[in-house]
């Protein structure tokens, strides 16, 4: 297969949208966390859409597949740092229930083209 265009996944505009809220986010915590969840956050939830950008670069689907499975761990990571944030009072619970419902909607996405390249690979 060829190189994808990274542009016409959902779970790139998604994960593109997600990042957004992010910075919108961190931009409200104290400044004694710039250089510590503010930048975990931050780094973290840029992987995601980086990851699947750089994976729609690879010609072979099991390279593609492993650069989803980098942007899950980065959607996973995002989410354990936005619920460490609530528990230390830098987020609401609403917000959090919020975000977290918007990373599981990436989550879900990334793992089902994990399975449909996996079950490509399979018939080849």
């Amino acid at each position: 297969m060829g190189t994808r265009d990274f542009r016409k996944y959902a779970i790139w505009k998604d994960s593109i949208q997600l990042t957004k809220s992010i910075y919108l986010l961190v931009a409200s915590f104290p400044k004694e966390e710039r250089f510590g969840l503010s930048s975990q956050l931050i780094r973290a939830a840029t992987s995601i859409p980086s990851n699947i950008a750089e994976g729609c670069s690879r010609s072979s689907e099991s390279d593609f597949k492993r650069y989803l499975e980098i942007a899950l761990g980065s959607a996973y990571e995002v989410e354990t740092q936005l619920v460490i944030s609530s528990e230390i009072g830098l987020l609401e619970k609403d917000r959090l229930n919020e975000l977290i419902g918007d990373l599981q909607i990436i989550q879900k996405q990334i793992l089902q083209l994990i399975h449909k390249i996996e079950n490509s690979i399979k018939t080849k």
